[in-house]
């Protein structure tokens, strides 16, 4: 149970700004982290929900709704993902060799190419949200996308090759029990794939759809451009996955059988 634990505190502390007791980085300690991962997700979907449900209750308007909407996974996660999906964004727009590629997503410093594509992506994930008009089977449903994507995430990790030795996806994936990780996280996407169609089935299912297919991308843009995974492309794959839910249900909000 202390194990399990510290792989809690491990995750919470990594990959979120929530409050957790500070635990060593070591090898017992990181080995059931990403089955703590989806959890995340858990208090990001509820605050979205809690979010999206006040502001219907009180009339609040459609810019300051997607204005908090944006920002509340990226604040509670502590811009991780985003700045994964930045470094990769500005490795991407160099068209160098992969070994390049590589050097480039460690650097600290963010490029022209990174900001660009932040502001890009937060612009649109802006203008998707004053499009959305709360009901709550399609809030629920895009509540369930935050733990969908984090259970895909962490999947990957544990299951694809890494670009390299030593990076963070490496460490985390070399020390993880990896079939029992992979088992828990791909029953949970399972029943978060299975909730999203019993709560909007025509969103549920676009948002599924748009799910797979970026999952099919990262896949081959990982092997293709990287030689493998690394931290910096999973938080690009989660960012590019929970836009594509939304816009899925933006689309098919209105048709709900």
């Amino acid at each position: 149970m202390k194990k399990l634990l510290r792989s809690l505190a491990m995750a919470f502390s990594m990959y979120s700004i929530l409050p957790a007791p500070r635990v060593e980085w070591k090898a017992e300690n990181m080995r059931y982290a990403f089955c703590f991962f989806p959890l995340i997700g858990v208090v990001i979907g509820a605050a979205e929900f809690g979010w999206l449900w006040l502001c219907s209750l009180f009339g609040v308007g459609p810019g300051l709704t997607a204005a908090v909407a944006t920002a509340i996974p990226v604040l509670l996660s502590g811009g991780i993902h985003l700045d994964g999906f930045c470094d990769t964004s500005d490795a991407l727009a160099s068209h160098a060799p992969a070994e390049r590629k590589l050097e480039i997503m460690k650097d600290p410093h963010i490029g022209a190419f990174g900001v660009m594509a932040c502001v890009l992506c937060l612009l649109l994930t802006f203008g998707l949200w004053t499009q959305y008009r709360f009901h709550p089977r399609t809030a629920g449903m895009l509540a369930l996308g935050f733990v969908l994507s984090r259970s895909l995430s962490g999947f990957t990790v544990v299951s694809m090759r890494c670009a390299k030795p030593g990076g963070l996806a490496a460490l985390f994936s070399e020390n993880a029990a990896k079939g029992r990780v992979r088992a828990l996280l791909a029953v949970l996407a399972l029943l978060c794939a299975a909730a999203m169609l019993a709560l909007s089935p025509s969103a549920g299912a676009a948002g599924l759809l748009a799910a797979l297919v970026v999952l099919l991308h990262y896949r081959w843009l990982a092997y293709r451009c990287f030689g493998g995974i690394t931290g910096d492309l999973a938080g690009y794959f989660l960012t590019v996955c929970e836009a594509a839910i939304l816009a899925a249900a933006v689309l098919f909000e209105g048709v709900l059988l």
